[in-house]
């Protein structure tokens, strides 16, 4: 998967059409016309086996390789049982690119052994190179190179958003609604079942060479998650990503994929992800539709703060309800424009207040005045209006007063035109505008609150945490990892009790105080040592794996005795325990017993978290309300890790239990933040240890004398792959400079905002211009974010640490390498200390990055070096980079190839330009 031959779809200098004829129903004569109709610049030539002479008066061939030139795009409208041969074909006479949009219930189908239409249409590509989008895809549409190979039955007009789908349909439907409202894309494409180019590619691609200011997706399934939320991410950072999932019940959900252990609907987790990528989601094809309005006519907002002027209450208060229960603000004018107001005596109902009430009697010129005034309000962010036709105010007349008056109003202005017989004139009026228009109240703050959610998820993303409170040493990990292999080893899938147990105290996870003995003597003895009421389970192979309460509910109480007093009837209740284990569960071996006081009382609150394994993300981190309640209240939220103490105190917000906690905690913030602690641990305890399939702590019991995990249970699987790469704790290293000082060289992490802060506060003006190419005296919030906050399997930068005597920290020094998606290239920058510049930390630092590109595979490291940069230049010199000078730029070009290319492409990749 990459980006490789993608501009071939998006940017043909020619087309060829297979399968196309004048047929009524051809679809390949429907791709031409569009073609044709949409003034395509280049050649479209058809290739049809009956020869024609011509289709729709395009010179039509009988066979591929009767051409007259290699088209940059083949668009294929046969049969799907002659797609492999074709794909076949086209490549080997040249063609980089097929877009296919044929289809049909045969596409899994096998020939005498030779697997799916499928399988074999991705063999037959694989020999040359050739990208296949499709099938099932309805086309390409990319109105700014006149493109519009599609069976689409509507022009398209170009414009800011980018329409990225998996369903030909649902983008047919997109394509006839934005014509009756003269909205335009930058591009639309739509996958179908694609078995080769995939949606995170197409992503990669518009985040890279298109101009669009907002991507629009459609999605029904993911691939490759970890490629998916690395596309994502990156593309959130540019522009506005909004998307909408199909599947979110079980009813829809097509995937076959099996459950997901501890998450009763697998949308949360989807829910998650996208949250987590900066991307705001829309539930239903409505808000789609609504979506798409907002993002073309409007502009960015600067917050949350929304005005309503109306004709009438009743509306603007439907408009407020929706706004507060979609977590909105109603803004507060200035007292300026209070004045204002009941200066001109606007406001019928609320005078001088938001909503703004003009009564059933305002005519569109009152109304134009009274927007005017909260427009201009530094308090407001947006203004709807809210209008149901009267004698005195026509819907249309109203609109076309706004329309002409519109460059008086200072914000972003939505309308809703209540009604249906006049008020579908007042939003056509609109449309034509290029106004956004809703036809209800409720949706156009929906619309509003789109935007906001993608300044709250922006702001998420930026948000720099404070320091971790937890980092495990390599010999913990070791230690855990050794047990793990053990147990693995010996054919086990899960780990004991008290295995986990040891896993958990590794991870500075409080555990309950437990004995574990094996017979009833043993019991006896161990029941003496622990003081108070005790409880008493039995783990046997039914009850010590993670999530199986949801399997056999009924069946928990046989595991477990309570408030035993005596070591005889601890002794006593093993006998009982494993007599009902033979019983209800013959087959299952007991491994131990579990002895522990009993834990109630002091306020406690029973919670539940850990970790579990999703089929298409991976690991997930799982938080909320435990003990027996968990299947009633359905408190639990999820998250992908890697967590930090910002984004586990946003998993915390979203659950019932931190409602609880703020509102019967003694000390909230306390317990809050140990909760943060908690969940920061299971993150690390993800990620270093890739066998872990699922961990649950259920109870883990709160109060106010602290936290403890009194019963957990751990499950072991094939390695995991992570939807977000994790910290790489295996590339810190210890290293000596020349003149003897001990230095941490490490990767860059969020809560290294600080150190970038302090770092960049004692470098020069010079040095900050050799970097930045322009002098740069302070970082912003979004600089900081940007530095810090990096995507391993994108970026990578080491930083040189030194400890102080006293445990402070100093950055001396950082290189950075920025990939592009195919892993081509990777253009680096380093900046030193002033103070520690000529020592070799310049050379240490560059050494550990160019050793680690050539470990990923990445085949050539580029840079720009200013003019006047001497030290740079020779240290460049001295690592074996080729210099030249670039007079176009007026700096020095370095590159130093790293590894030799495997393909053509890539080999036509490094002497030209990206393909």
């Amino acid at each position: 998967m990459s980006t490789r031959f993608l501009r071939h779809f998006f940017e043909p200098s020619s087309v060829a059409v297979i399968g196309a004829s004048e047929k009524p129903h051809s679809m390949g004569g429907l791709v031409i016309r569009n073609l044709l109709e949409g003034d395509f610049p280049g050649p479209v030539w058809a290739v049809n086996r009956k020869g024609y002479a011509s289709v729709h008066g395009q010179p039509c061939v009988a066979r591929i390789e009767a051409l007259p030139e290699v088209p940059d795009l083949a668009v294929i409208c046969t049969p799907v049982a002659t797609l492999p041969k074709l794909i076949g074909r086209l490549g080997s006479f040249g063609v980089k690119a097929a877009l296919v949009l044929s289809g049909g219930s045969h596409l899994d189908d096998g020939a005498d052994g030779e697997g799916s239409i499928r399988t074999r249409m991705l063999a037959a590509a694989r020999p040359s190179g050739i990208r296949v989008l499709g099938p099932e895809c309805m086309g390409i549409v990319v109105p700014g190179r006149r493109l519009n190979a599609t069976y689409a039955g509507q022009p398209v007009k170009a414009g800011k958003v980018a329409y990225l789908g998996q369903s030909g349909m649902l983008g047919n439907a997109m394509i006839d609604w934005a014509a009756g409202r003269g909205i335009g894309f930058s591009h639309l494409v739509t996958l179908g079942d694609s078995v080769d180019v995939l949606l995170p590619d197409l992503i990669d691609y518009i985040n890279q060479y298109a101009p669009a200011q907002a991507l629009l997706l459609h999605l029904e399934r993911i691939h490759d998650a970890q490629h998916f939320m690395t596309a994502l991410r990156e593309a959130s950072r540019h522009r506005l990503v909004l998307a909408i999932k199909s599947g979110r019940t079980a009813a829809s959900d097509l995937s076959g994929l099996p459950p997901t252990p501890g998450v009763a609907n697998r949308d949360v987790i989807f829910d998650a992800a996208l949250a987590r990528a900066g991307v705001v989601r829309v539930n239903d094809s409505d808000e789609l539709f609504d979506a798409l309005e907002t993002l073309s006519r409007m502009k960015p907002l600067r917050g949350d703060r929304l005005a309503i002027v109306a004709n009438g209450l009743g509306p603007a208060m439907l408009a407020i309800d929706k706004l507060i229960s979609a977590g909105g603000r109603l803004a507060e004018f200035t007292d300026t424009t209070r004045e204002a107001l009941l200066a001109a005596d606007f406001d019928m109902t609320l005078p001088g207040r938001n909503p703004v009430d003009l009564g059933s009697d305002a005519t569109p010129e009152r109304l134009v005045e009274a927007l005017a005034l909260v427009a201009a309000d530094a308090n407001v962010d947006a203004v709807l209006v809210v209008h149901a036709p009267t004698r005195l105010a026509p819907a249309k007349a109203t609109a076309e007063a706004l329309i002409a008056n519109r460059k008086r109003f200072r914000r972003n202005l939505l309308t809703s035109w209540m009604g249906l017989e006049e008020a579908m004139a007042a939003r056509h009026e609109c449309h034509l505008a290029g106004l956004p228009t809703y036809m209800s109240p409720e949706k156009a703050v929906k619309a509003f609150m789109h935007m906001v959610d993608y300044q709250r998820v922006q702001a998420l993303l930026q948000e720099t945490p404070p320091s971790l409170p937890f980092t495990t040493s390599a010999a913990s990990r070791d230690r855990c990892r050794t047990l793990i292999d053990r147990a693995w080893s010996a054919g086990r899938q899960r780990l004991s009790h008290s295995e986990t147990a040891q896993v958990l105290s590794a991870y500075g996870i409080e555990a309950a105080p437990s004995r574990y003995p094996t017979t009833a003597a043993e019991g006896e003895a161990a029941a003496a040592e622990l003081e108070g009421p005790l409880a008493l389970k039995v783990v046997h192979d039914h009850n010590c794996t993670p999530f199986r309460y949801r399997r056999h509910p009924h069946k928990l109480s046989a595991g477990l005795l309570q408030d035993l007093e005596s070591p005889a009837q601890v002794a006593e209740g093993m006998h009982r325990l494993a007599d009902k284990v033979a019983e209800k569960f013959p087959d299952s071996s007991i491994h131990e017993f579990c002895l522990q006081p009993m834990q109630r009382g002091k306020h406690s609150m029973q919670l539940c978290a850990g970790i579990t394994r999703d089929p298409v993300f991976g690991p997930v981190i799982l938080f909320g309300i435990g003990g027996y309640k968990v299947n009633v209240l359905a408190d639990r939220q999820v998250a992908l890790p890697p967590l930090n103490i910002t984004l586990a105190d946003d998993l915390i917000q979203r659950t019932h239990a931190a409602r609880l906690i703020r509102e019967h905690s003694r000390d909230p913030e306390r317990d809050l933040e140990r909760l943060r602690r908690l969940l920061v641990q299971l993150s690390q305890l993800a990620a270093d240890l890739p066998r872990l399939q699922g961990l649950e702590i259920n109870p883990l019991v709160l109060n106010r004398d602290g936290m403890v995990a009194v019963d957990f249970a751990m499950d072991l699987g094939a390695p995991a792959r992570h939807a977000i790469m994790p910290y790489p704790e295996e590339l810190r290293e210890w290293l000596t400079l020349p003149n003897g000082m001990q230095v941490e060289v490490r990767p860059i992490r969020a809560e290294d905002a600080p150190l970038i802060t302090g770092f960049h506060t004692q470098l020069s003006e010079e040095s900050i211009r050799f970097r930045y190419f322009h002098n740069k005296a302070s970082l912003t919030q979004r600089d900081l974010s940007m530095l810090a906050h990096i995507n391993y399997d994108r970026q990578m930068a080491f930083i040189a640490e030194r400890h102080g005597e006293e445990g402070d920290k100093e950055m001396l020094g950082v290189v950075r390498v920025w990939n592009d998606p195919d892993n081509i290239r990777t253009e680096f920058s380093i900046i030193i200390r002033d103070d520690l510049q000529g020592q070799g930390l310049g050379s240490l630092l560059m050494n550990k990055m160019i050793r680690y590109c050539k470990g990923v595979g990445t085949l050539e490291m580029v840079g720009q070096i200013m003019v006047d940069n001497h030290p740079m230049r020779a240290l460049m010199k001295h690592l074996g980079f080729q210099l030249r000078y670039n007079m176009e730029e007026q700096v020095v070009d370095a590159t130093l190839r790293l590894n030799e290319p495997s393909s053509e492409w890539q080999r036509h990749r490094l002497e030209s330009q990206p393909d």
